[in-house]
């Protein structure tokens, strides 16, 4: 794994805060852990770059077993691929006008697939291929859950899809689904359930696909708590996860992981406070950690992220309870009132560096160019991280 930026160990607390840290021995085990479950299930393993936008994440994940990546914006594929990473599957629908990034992208020797669910854009791509004589490869994306975006398994529009783009030319390279209503859950009995409905549902498109004479090679799925409870994947050619790299408060309600697992936290300072609230303020707002509040609809509300010590452990009860733009405020989750907060300033002294896990890794990691890799309580490399769309 490249550690590279910097080659001699660096304290954090001379580190400027409010900075992303990224809690190496966590993040590998993250990774072997996902690794080594797609292996034991025999499929390949795509993972989701959006998560981290960071060439060295992605790097580890390759060393691990990975094959190709999985993208959600134009930009992070060109940015992967001028980072030498050929394969990858662009994964939000292509609409008109952003094919010519993508046959420029493929003209390069970039292995860009591209997904569609609507006849619309599938006779769009077909027609724009066939004006510049290239052959794309397209997946059709499929709704196994109605959470977002796709063909229902047996929806007649499938074979349209599917006619339209292998008639117009294109390669129909197979189907993709993402359960992502796997965030709403919080059992493993539920969580199983759904990654066979997701598994069963993308096969069901793949085999009415192949039954009315249409190629279908690759049928993808993926979320990260449906990679972790699938008990069977027949049929199945890979899976696409992301935010397990570094999980997240809103992966630990759904129940995939525990706070030791969250790799990803932010460093802050403690910068003052509002005793009679029993507030401390910290240098790290929702500019440091988002404004997602995706646990503010699980069984447990987080706020705006866990508070921990500096070395990681968590602080049980204490919470960054609201965020301005650049001020966090540290209560206890109870609120105002409780038996504690006059200690507030005495446990939380000006100057004190914390530690916040985020709700939402993908969101608080978008708010940083540079993540701060550290291990043993100090920072060992620096890495650069992908920025804009």
């Amino acid at each position: 794994m490249p550690d590279a930026a910097t080659t001699t160990a660096q304290s954090l607390d001379t580190l400027d805060t409010p900075a992303a840290l990224i809690e190496l021995p966590r993040m590998r085990r993250n990774i072997t852990r996902m690794q080594e479950r797609m292996n034991a299930l025999g499929v390949r393993f795509r993972p989701h770059a959006k998560t981290a936008k960071c060439p060295a994440v992605t790097d580890a994940q390759i060393a691990a077993g990975a094959q190709g990546i999985t993208v959600s914006t134009l930009k992070e594929a060109a940015e992967f691929f001028a980072h030498g990473i050929t394969d990858i599957l662009y994964a939000v629908g292509t609409v008109p006008h952003k094919l010519p990034q993508v046959l420029a992208l493929r003209h390069q020797g970039c292995d860009l697939n591209i997904i569609t669910d609507n006849l619309a854009a599938a006779q769009a791509i077909a027609a724009f291929g066939r004006e510049h004589g290239e052959v794309f490869e397209v997946l059709i994306e499929v709704d196994t859950d109605g959470h977002r975006s796709g063909i229902k398994p047996d929806e007649d529009a499938l074979i349209a899809v599917g006619r339209a783009l292998h008639d117009g030319g294109m390669r129909l390279a197979g189907v993709m689904t993402h359960a992502g209503g796997s965030y709403d859950l919080n059992t493993p009995e539920a969580l199983t359930a759904l990654a066979e409905q997701e598994r069963a549902g993308c096969v069901r498109a793949a085999e009415r696909l192949r039954a009315a004479g249409l190629p279908c090679a690759v049928v993808s799925v993926g979320s990260t708590p449906t990679a972790l409870s699938a008990a069977d994947l027949a049929g199945v050619t890979e899976v696409r996860a992301g935010v397990y790299v570094f999980f997240d408060l809103v992966m630990h309600n759904v129940g995939v992981c525990s706070t030791d697992d969250i790799a990803l936290s932010v460093l802050t300072t403690v910068i003052g406070h509002q005793v009679d609230k029993g507030w401390a303020i910290v240098d790290a707002g929702w500019m440091a950690m988002s404004r997602d509040r995706g646990t503010q609809k699980q069984s447990h509300d987080y706020g705006y992220g866990q508070v921990c010590d500096v070395d990681g452990t968590v602080l049980e009860g204490y919470v960054l309870s609201g965020a301005n733009q650049e001020h966090g405020i540290l209560s206890l989750a109870a609120g105002p009132g409780s038996a504690d907060a006059g200690d507030i300033a005495q446990r939380f002294p000006v100057g004190r560096q914390l530690r916040i896990l985020p709700n939402h890794a993908c969101a608080t990691g978008a708010q940083y160019a540079q993540y701060q890799a550290v291990q043993d309580g100090a920072v060992v490399a620096q890495w650069e991280r992908f920025g804009g769309w």
